[in-house]
């Protein structure tokens, strides 16, 4: 199962009595990126960037974190639900536990919402933002808040009792895991899948089957709303590269938001919504990412 992606170096700390997993790669004393990944990903998914960034600049440590309730980190338990607020919190902890007063961020996805909250709400802490097809985390409509908000209670109280009796069917192979992740809603190579799932499954009696919560999947109770992440956008201080998928939905979602972000760099790239796995764009995005460390390395 070797996917020929760069080897990191795996550790874990402590966070209200559960276990966050890290993967990090480059020299503990490096230039520290902290790297966050999408919903139901986990952090190899960085595997691919890590190694063309090493080639690269090699004195980068590329650190990233599983969030609660993905890969090799602990759930919440009890089927509670995931909020980005709260990643923020577990990804600040991680930075007192390395004691790393200043640090870029590189997010994609749900990881670049919870970067983008993470530099809004302490912006001296964070030198850049790299933002992979994603800036902010999804919203409901006001007016359509309660609705909402009682279809998501009513789906964890279901939930509830599929956890006793759980019934998704476990894969027979990791082979036939890793095919079903090829294909689905997000495709991606078969490098990738196997980078992933490396980390995302776990091998029971049953079968192969997924080490993510399952309460993931369910719809938060509350969600931001638009105005309140045009005040979060405006007070990014750091520069922004964002980097979106041409023709995509989310780039169309996100447009009224880019004017309000003081100092943006947007490009736009032919792919899936898994650029950094893809070879082509994933160069490119690590060409940009150099080219912005040096560039502010040299003013």
């Amino acid at each position: 199962m070797n996917t020929g992606m760069a080897a990191a170096k795996e550790w874990q700390f402590a966070r209200h009595g559960r276990q966050l997993a890290v993967m990090e790669w480059g020299p503990a004393d490096g230039e520290p990126i902290i790297a966050l990944h999408g919903w139901l990903d986990n952090a190899a998914s960085f595997s691919l960037l890590a190694q063309l960034l090493a080639a690269l600049k090699p004195e980068l440590r590329i650190i990233a974190l599983d969030f609660a309730g993905h890969g090799l980190s602990d759930h919440l338990g009890g089927g509670q639900s995931y909020y980005s607020w709260d990643h923020v919190a577990d990804v600040y902890a991680l930075l007192a536990e390395l004691k790393l007063k200043k640090v870029a961020l590189l997010g994609h996805s749900l990881g670049a919402g919870v970067a983008t909250l993470l530099a809004a709400a302490f912006p001296e802490r964070i030198s850049q933002l790299f933002l992979i097809d994603g800036l902010v985390p999804l919203t409901y409509p006001v007016a359509e808040l309660p609705q909402l908000m009682a279809k998501a209670v009513r789906r964890s109280v279901r939930l509830s009792a599929r956890l006793s009796n759980p019934s998704l069917k476990p894969y027979a192979s990791f082979e036939q895991a890793v095919a079903a992740r090829m294909n689905s809603r997000w495709p991606v190579s078969e490098s990738a899948a196997i980078a992933l799932l490396n980390r995302g499954l776990q091998q029971t009696e049953q079968g192969w089957v997924w080490r993510s919560d399952m309460a993931l999947t369910q719809p938060s109770v509350v969600r931001l709303c638009e105005a309140q992440l045009v005040a979060v956008v405006q007070q990014l201080r750091m520069p922004v590269l964002l980097v979106m998928v041409e023709g995509g939905e989310e780039l169309a979602l996100l447009e009224p938001l880019l004017d309000e972000v003081p100092d943006l760099t947007l490009y736009t790239l032919v792919g899936s919504h898994h650029l950094h796995l893809e070879d082509k764009p994933a160069r490119l995005i690590s060409s940009w990412i150099n080219a912005r460390l040096t560039a502010r390395v040299k003013s």
